[in-house]
Order: C-alpha cells, then sequence, then structure tokens
C-alpha cells in the first residue's frame, strides 16, 4: 500500500524496479494497475513471482543482500535501517539476539520488494521531511507462522514504542514492514503539517471492504515558498546540570557540524537552586533524529524535548568587497531582490587581520565601507553577480 502511494505521488515505477533487481535480480515483477476501494480511486502494486519460491531469509542474509547490490546510498541506508529496526522488534519479541532473528513473511521476495521498492521511491521523490500521524492498527487475531496472534502482533507493538496510536477499526491494520517503513523513515511524528499541498498519492490493500476504503495516503506538499513564508522547523530542548562547563563549547559544534541550524545554551536555575542550562538547537525536521541522539550521546540528558516552530529566513547570497588585505565575502540578507541586511563574514575578516597584523574593528569598518561603495546597502537591488548562500 505505500509503495502504490509513493508510486500514485509521481515516483518511478522503473526505478523501484532497477532499485529490486539490485537486491533480488530476476526475482520479481511490479506492475501497477488503477483499482478502487469502497469506491475511492487507488493505486495497486502487483508483485508478481519470476523465480521458484524463494526462501524465508535471516536478518544477516538479507542485510548482506543489501550491502552487496549496486544500490544508490540513500536507498541502501534506508533499506538496511528498517530491516534493522525489524530485526531488533523480533528479538525482543523472540528473546534472542540481533543476528539470530530469522524472519518469516518480512523476509520472503515480496516483502523485501515491497521495502527496498519503498526506500528507493522516497530516495527518488526526495523529500525534506517525512511526517506520520496517528498509526492505526487493527484489533482482532491475525495467523501467522508462530500461529494465531492477536492484533496488533508483538513486533507491530514493539516498533510503535513512543508513537502514538489507536486502534482504528477490526482487522490487522498494520504489518511489521509497514509500521518499520513508517517509523524508520519518518523524520517527524504528529498532525499534518502546514504546506501548500502539490501531489497527493492514494494506495489500495488488496482487501475492498465496503465500510470504508482500504487505502494509504501519501501528501506532497512544500512550505518554504507561500505559506506567508513560515518553513516548519525542529525545535529540540533538554534541561542539564551536571555536565562540566569546559565540554559545552565541543557539543555546540558537533551539533552544527551534524547539520543543526543553530544551537545555544540558556542559564537557568533547576530544582534544589542548582544552576545549570537549557541547551535549545534548531534543525530541519529530516535532521531532528540525528540531532536528538547526538544530544544524548554527548550530553548526561536522559530526555530531548521536541516541538515544532515556524520560521521564516530571508534569502540569503555571497558577494566579495575588496580591502586592502584581500577580499572579504559579504552576506547579503534579501526579500524580493532588495537588500535587508549586508554583514561581512566575521571569520574572514579576523583571518585578514590576523595576517596582516591590522585591528580586527579596522578590517571589519574597512569591510563594511567596501559594501556600502559597491552599493550594498538596504534597500538596494541584489547584485546581479553574486554566489549562493554558503
Amino acid at each position: 500500500m505505500l509503495l502504490a502511494a509513493m508510486l500514485d505521488a509521481g515516483a518511478r515505477l522503473e526505478t523501484v524496479q532497477s532499485a529490486v533487481d539490485a537486491v533480488i535480480p530476476r526475482t520479481v515483477r511490479l506492475a501497477v494497475s488503477q483499482v478502487h476501494r469502497a469506491s475511492l480511486r487507488a493505486a495497486a502494486v502487483q508483485v508478481e513471482l519470476l523465480a521458484t519460491d524463494q526462501p524465508h531469509r535471516t536478518w544477516a542474509q538479507i542485510r548482506s543482500l543489501l550491502q552487496a547490490a549496486p544500490l544508490a546510498d540513500g536507498v541502501r541506508t534506508r533499506a538496511l535501517a528498517v530491516f534493522a529496526a525489524l530485526a531488533q522488534a523480533e528479538a525482543r519479541v523472540h528473546g534472542v539476539g540481533v543476528d539470530d532473528v530469522g524472519f518469516h513473511e518480512v523476509g520472503s521476495w515480496d516483502s523485501i520488494a515491497d521495502v527496498v521498492g519503498v526506500c528507493a521511491a522516497v530516495h527518488e521523490l526526495q523529500p525534506e521531511a517525512v511526517v506520520v500521524g496517528e498509526l492505526a492498527l487493527g484489533s482482532g487475531s491475525v495467523r501467522t507462522q508462530h500461529g494465531v496472534l492477536p492484533v496488533p502482533v508483538p513486533a507491530v507493538i514493539e516498533l510503535c514504542r513512543g508513537w502514538s496510536v489507536a486502534s482504528g477499526g477490526d482487522g490487522e491494520l498494520a504489518t511489521p514492514s509497514g509500521v518499520a517503513l513508517v517509523t524508520t523513515l519518518a523524520s517527524d511524528r504528529g498532525p499534518l503539517p502546514r504546506m501548500i499541498l502539490d501531489r497527493v498519492g492514494t494506495g489500495a490493500g488488496t482487501r475492498d471492504r465496503p465500510d470504508r476504503p482500504n487505502v494509504v495516503r501519501v501528501l506532497l506538499g512544500h512550505t518554504r515558498a507561500g505559506c506567508e513564508g513560515l518553513a516548519t522547523m525542529a525545535l529540540l530542548e533538554t534541561n542539564i546540570d551536571d555536565l562540566d562547563p569546559r565540554v559545552w563549547p565541543s557539543v555546540i559544534e558537533d551539533l552544527l557540524t551534524a547539520g543543526a541550524v543553530d544551537a545555544w545554551l540558556t542559564p537557568a536555575v533547576m530544582k534544589k537552586g542548582r544552576p545549570g542550562h537549557v541547551l535549545g538547537v534548531l534543525s530541519d525536521l529530516d535532521t531532528a533524529r540525528t540531532l536528538r541522539r547526538l544530544i544524548l550521546d554527548r550530553t548526561p540528558a536522559l530526555g530531548v524535548r521536541q516541538s515544532s516552530v515556524a520560521r521564516e529566513v530571508l534569502a540569503r547570497v555571497w558577494v566579495d568587497v575588496p580591502v586592502p588585505e584581500g577580499p572579504v565575502p559579504v552576506k547579503i540578507g534579501h526579500r524580493d531582490g532588495v537588500v535587508v541586511h549586508v554583514m561581512p563574514e566575521f571569520e574572514d575578516v579576523a583571518r585578514l587581520a590576523a595576517a596582516s597584523g591590522r585591528p580586527v574593528r579596522q578590517v571589519l569598518d574597512a569591510a563594511v565601507a567596501a559594501a556600502a561603495t559597491a552599493g550594498l546597502i538596504p534597500g538596494a537591488a541584489v547584485p546581479l553577480s553574486h554566489r549562493p548562500h554558503r
């Protein structure tokens, strides 16, 4: 259903088929058809077996297949992460080591095609962020290789730790591979974010129930244009009162290197009157998971808060201006082609000052004056000759 929704939203079937062939060559053929589910149009994917029936594979075997396959790095990384999440969930359920997990349903040829196919489709669509809402898991029971199990099955429950879930209705509404895909590929969770909607993909399941459409929807949109210039960002915060202050500069630097848009410390008075800090980190939604883990690795924090905030930014370009010591890059913030702010890059100013022996203040003043002489002042038109913001 996820794969069908991705294809319906614009991913190309040939791209997905090529990725699947790279992992299990000459094994399956994918086809897409248009169907109806409870009167709604949807795309359906058929996975046809071309070879003799494939064995159920272990996590170690699937990992080897993915590592050896000629895949794009983004596809390989996502697929390995999805199957690793499945292996960890199965290991907890059955009380065995992760490398000892033997996949049954999710290790077969059609499940490999589903997981690799979805990862290839996401890689082609290149979303800046993937936001997933509440997960409907279903109710009742289902027959598996381990016998009759309650719905949601144990692996689904393990994969849903930390996620908002609901029953949502009768029957199995979420499978382990489906939940592993959405929880692993998601960069944020919550309600539909504010955006301008571009495309909608609707993927059909095999069952057709008269009481409700058996479909999954993927909504593609953008936030950086329109929406009053606002982009949805992640704000990460944690309170810390037991970190050696000498370590903080390296923590901030590591977060910025890992992709944080900004990172800062706010002094705070903690419980029992202890002095401490609130660490704040601003990031794109797709980087938030990496930064949360980095915070937990680099600091004594036991948890990280995440919230969504709206951020408006000016477009930025660079122009080099001449001073006696050499060229200085000047950052220009502009809106609608009009300069709003002009600021010389301080690190370059400091480097030229150190090399020349002149005070930093004098080189900075010279750069500001050179920018004004070049017509780089608030209210002026953005120069035609510039470099993109770095």
